[in-house]
C-alpha cells in the first residue's frame, strides 16, 4: 500500500506544482485520507519536487543553456552585461535570493507550526482572492524584456509566501508579476525558472539530511518516517512525468485563457477544507 500511496502523491505532485493552487496544500490534504492518514511532511514534499522541477528543467532547457551561457560569457566581459539573458541569469539570483534567507530562518516553522491546515485552508481563500484581483486588474502588458531587478526581488518575495502551504509557489509568484503588469505568459515563465535554484537547493538538501541526519539535529526519538526512500524515489518519478504535461498545457492555457477557474477552485477547495476542519472529520 506504501507504494500505491506514493503513486497517488507523486500524481497530486505531478498535477499541482505549476498550476496555482498550491501542490504542498494538496500533498497534505490528500495525505490525510489515503492509508497513511498523515500529511506525508516537508521532507517528502521537497524532495518529490526535484521530479517536478526536472520537467522545468527539461521543458525550458534551450532557455536555460543560452541564459547560463550568456550569464557566464558577462562574466569574463564576452558579452554585455545588458544583454537580456545575462541579465536574466541575474535576476533569477536575486530573485532567489529571499526564498533561502527566509527558508533557513524560519525553517523549523516551515515543517511544523506553518503545516497546520487551518493557516493552508486561510491561504488558499486568501491567496485565491489575490490572484483573481491581480488578473483582472493587472495592465498585463510588460515583456520579460522589461524586468527590472526591483521587479526581480519583489518576485523572490512573493515566492518566498510559498514557504506557507496553501499560497502556491507559482500563484503567489504570478500574482506579484500581474500585479505588477507582466503579461501572464510572461509571469509564469519568470515564475517556472525562478523556482529551479530554489526547488532543487531544497530538494537536495532534505536528500541529505535524510541521509546524513533522518532524525533531525538533537532530537531524542526517531519517529518513522511515513514513505521510505523507495516509495519517495517511486512519488519523484511520477510527479516528474504528470509535470511535463501540465507545464505544456498551462502554458498554452494562460496564453489564451484568464486564471478564473483555478481562483474559484482555490476558494471553493479552502472553503471545503474549512468545514472538514470544522466537523471534526480533519485535525489541523
Amino acid at each position: 500500500m506504501d507504494f500505491i500511496n506514493a503513486i497517488i502523491l507523486g500524481l497530486v505532485q505531478g498535477l499541482t506544482e505549476f498550476l496555482p493552487v498550491s501542490s504542498s496544500a494538496h500533498l497534505h490534504i490528500v495525505g490525510e485520507f489515503l492509508g497513511t492518514g498523515a500529511d506525508p511532511g516537508a521532507r517528502f514534499t521537497a524532495i518529490t519536487q526535484i521530479g517536478t522541477e526536472l520537467a522545468v528543467v527539461i521543458f525550458f532547457w534551450r532557455d536555460i543553456v543560452r541564459i547560463i551561457g550568456q550569464w557566464a560569457k558577462a562574466l569574463v566581459g564576452k558579452v554585455p552585461r545588458s544583454d537580456p539573458d545575462a541579465r536574466m541569469g541575474w535576476l533569477i539570483i536575486i530573485g532567489s535570493l529571499p526564498i533561502v534567507i527566509l527558508g533557513i530562518l524560519f525553517k523549523h516553522q516551515i515543517e511544523t507550526t506553518l503545516r497546520n491546515l487551518w493557516i493552508t485552508a486561510i491561504m488558499l481563500i486568501v491567496f485565491g482572492v489575490l490572484l483573481g484581483i491581480a488578473d483582472w486588474v493587472g495592465a498585463k502588458n510588460r515583456r520579460l524584456k522589461s524586468l527590472s531587478y526591483g521587479h526581480g526581488v519583489v518576485f523572490g518575495f512573493a515566492q518566498a509566501l510559498a514557504l506557507i502551504p496553501g499560497v502556491s509557489r507559482s500563484g503567489g509568484t504570478i500574482t506579484a508579476g500581474l500585479f505588477l503588469g507582466y503579461e501572464r505568459r510572461a509571469a509564469a515563465r519568470y515564475a517556472f525558472l525562478l523556482a529551479i535554484p530554489a526547488v532543487f537547493g531544497s530538494g537536495f538538501y532534505q536528500v541529505y539530511n535524510s541521509i546524513a541526519d533522518p532524525c533531525g539535529a538533537g532530537s531524542e526519538s526517531c519517529p518513522p518516517e511515513i514513505f521510505g526512500p523507495a516509495e519517495t524515489l517511486v512519488a519523484t518519478v511520477v510527479a516528474f512525468a504528470v509535470a511535463l504535461l501540465v507545464i505544456a498545457f498551462f502554458m498554452s492555457y494562460i496564453s489564451r485563457h484568464s486564471f478564473l477557474p483555478f481562483v474559484l477552485y482555490r476558494i471553493l477547495l479552502g472553503g471545503v477544507l474549512i468545514g472538514l476542519l470544522s466537523a471534526g472529520a480533519l485535525t489541523a
